[in-house]
């Protein structure tokens, strides 16, 4: 599997045969530039413009934006379950949807606008995860030190950050990653340009990666 990071929540999960799996596409309002991308499935955690900006995608994907169990192309599977994107029960910025994408013989959780701290329920529904993917840039989403406590309740064997500002873009007034890196000390993240995993050689992964933003896949 290669795990592309394209800014805010979207990245491109592409399987060993071919298939791609887009999350969260953004519009301009997530301030990152807009470029095209293609994908055979894409996944929405709530319909904000910055998580569900379909326009961009080429072809006809396959949207998954319910909850449930979804089943895609080539024997993978998409598992969506409802969340809330603030700690009011949605009171302030409505409902949220847990992903765990099945493919390759590996479980990434994609948790969206996630605003709040995970009940039991939600908690065991992200059992199992290897590749968390987590909103960690705070004010719209869990703030670094949630992202910290979370992580440390799912732990999966790979956390990647998401949804912060960086140089490229980003929402003004959300963290940089930095934050978020100071409390995972000691453990030293990886930076990398994209991420190539498979189940075999998971073990043999760095368990905190920080992926560069790729404007175009």
């Amino acid at each position: 599997m290669l795990i592309t990071y394209m800014g805010h929540s979207q990245f491109l999960l592409e399987s060993a045969s071919g298939l791609r799996v887009l999350t969260d596409p953004y519009d301009q309002s997530a301030h990152f530039p807009i470029k095209e991308a293609a994908a055979d499935v894409v996944t929405i955690s709530h319909g904000h413009g910055d998580h569900s900006y379909l326009k961009k995608v080429l072809g006809s994907p396959m949207a998954v934006r319910t909850a449930g169990v979804h089943t895609l192309p080539e024997g993978c599977t998409a598992e969506a379950f409802p969340s809330y994107h603030d700690e009011e029960q949605g009171g302030k910025r409505g409902g949220n949807l847990l992903f765990k994408i099945h493919m390759d013989g590996l479980v990434i959780a994609h948790l969206g606008d996630l605003g709040h701290p995970l009940h039991q329920e939600q908690l065991d529904f992200l059992g199992g995860t290897h590749i968390l993917l987590v909103p960690v840039g705070g004010f719209y989403t869990i703030d670094a030190g949630q992202a910290k406590s979370l992580v440390e309740l799912v732990n999966p064997r790979i956390t990647i950050p998401m949804h912060y500002r960086t140089s490229e873009g980003g929402l003004p007034n959300i963290a940089t990653v930095e934050d978020f890196l100071s409390l995972m000390a000691p453990r030293t993240p990886s930076r990398q340009p994209l991420l190539r995993v498979t189940k075999e050689d998971l073990s043999q992964q760095p368990g905190l990666v920080v992926l560069k933003v790729q404007l175009e896949a």
